[in-house]
């Protein structure tokens, strides 16, 4: 059902807007291992291992305890998160929140009163053009010596 879910999409959110918003882990639940999906999830419970949720959003409850490395589209902590994220939108800290890792994000915000230990890395999206840029400003520096040469 969760496959269908994300397929259709908005007919499932209609019939069950609050089933739909986001798969929920509870306080009593524990998880060890690998976790994907392709829809929203809110963790309260415990999860050790991997998180993937790539076009989606992870948010990390009050509750939430969490050792991973954390792959998402968005991450939102309201818990405590000990490993790496690695978001392609933004990740966000709550002033609940705790992360002990690193963060690569082009948008990263950290609350007042929320814990952080680790580095930032904000990355802009689109590397290629970036690179493309990059070479652009190289191009003129290589040629001169060339042709002097």
């Amino acid at each position: 059902s969760v496959a269908m879910a994300s397929e259709t999409g908005s007919p499932v959110e209609t019939r069950h807007p609050a089933a739909a918003s986001a798969a929920l882990i509870g306080k009593s639940v524990v998880v060890k291992g690998e976790l994907e999906g392709s829809e929203d999830l809110t963790i309260e419970g415990q999860v050790e291992g991997k998180i993937e949720l790539r076009d989606h959003t992870l948010t990390i409850g009050q509750g939430g305890r969490i050792k991973a490395q954390v792959f998402a589209r968005a991450v939102v902590v309201c818990g405590e998160l000990v490993g790496n994220i690695n978001a392609s939108e933004y990740v966000e800290i709550r002033d609940t929140g705790s992360v002990d890792g690193d963060v690569v994000s082009p948008r990263v915000a950290i609350a007042d009163g929320a814990h952080f230990r680790g580095s930032i890395d904000m990355q802009k999206k689109g590397p290629v053009q970036a690179k493309g840029a990059a070479l652009e400003v190289a191009t003129p520096w290589k040629i001169p010596p060339s042709q002097g040469a």
